[in-house]
């Protein structure tokens, strides 16, 4: 299915610096509870599936990209504000996106 260019300018996807980075023990796939910093949007918090490629101490100062403007999301006893992008490998575990160079947090994704 096709979107238009105005259905792509709804979706707000930034750049954020992961602050935090803990084990998430009460969701139901192994995950961590992150919070990144995305600058003049403040501070947001989001749970990844993540817990194959990463741990919790690479994660920190580590830029990655998501999404902000989606509802907040409840997950177990969390609430997860942002959705963190990343590419599902062949054996479904996820590479995260993050730009080659660091960027200012906050900076639109377009």
């Amino acid at each position: 299915m096709d979107i238009s260019w105005n259905d792509f300018e709804k979706i707000d996807i930034r750049v954020g610096t992961i602050t935090a980075a803990v084990p998430f023990p009460k969701a139901k796939k192994p995950a961590y509870q992150l919070t990144i910093d995305f600058g003049e949007l403040g501070i947001k918090r989001s749970s990844a599936q993540i817990t194959t490629l990463y741990t919790t101490d690479e994660l920190i100062d580590k830029q990655v990209i998501a999404v902000v403007n989606f509802p907040v999301k409840q997950i177990a006893s969390f609430f997860s504000e942002c959705l963190v992008l990343g590419v599902y490998t062949d054996s479904n575990t996820v590479v995260l996106l993050q730009p080659q160079q660091k960027v200012i947090n906050g900076s639109r994704i377009g």
